[in-house]
């Protein structure tokens, strides 16, 4: 059974850094093609970071310079370190992965690509 289980969220004041990590179950994540979304009360899920199977990542706008996504093969994890955290970024954060098909780098980012879901973990800045 395929399952992604996401840690390391929690509260931090505007300007820290955490880093959340998403467990990989039941698969190998060496196809790369898996993703970091995020949900804030009353607003749509949106995709902070994605990274696709030649290795390229992709951003969003908004977090592009603060936010690393990667991939540690060996420990079949996915990680997304936060710096320069800002109040705006609290939200669920959701990882995801695209198993028995490719993600395009264009698309990378949109939730429906994804066919596999944690269940999230929080974080929450502080001003």
């Amino acid at each position: 059974q395929v399952q992604l289980v996401e840690s390391g969220g929690g509260s931090v004041q505007a300007g820290g850094s955490l880093r959340i990590s998403c467990a990989a179950s039941g698969y190998t994540v060496t196809s790369n093609n898996m993703g970091w979304f995020r949900q804030a009360p009353g607003k749509e899920c949106e995709g902070v970071a994605a990274i696709v199977a030649d290795g390229s990542t992709k951003y969003a706008d908004s977090v592009k310079g603060r936010f690393t996504i990667s991939l540690d093969n060996a420990k079949n994890t996915l990680y997304l370190q936060m710096n320069s955290l800002k109040p705006e970024d609290t939200a669920m954060y959701y990882c995801a992965a695209a198993i028995g098909y490719g993600v395009p780098w264009y698309g990378a980012l949109s939730n429906n690509r994804y066919n596999i879901w944690g269940q999230g973990t929080q974080v929450a800045v502080s001003s």
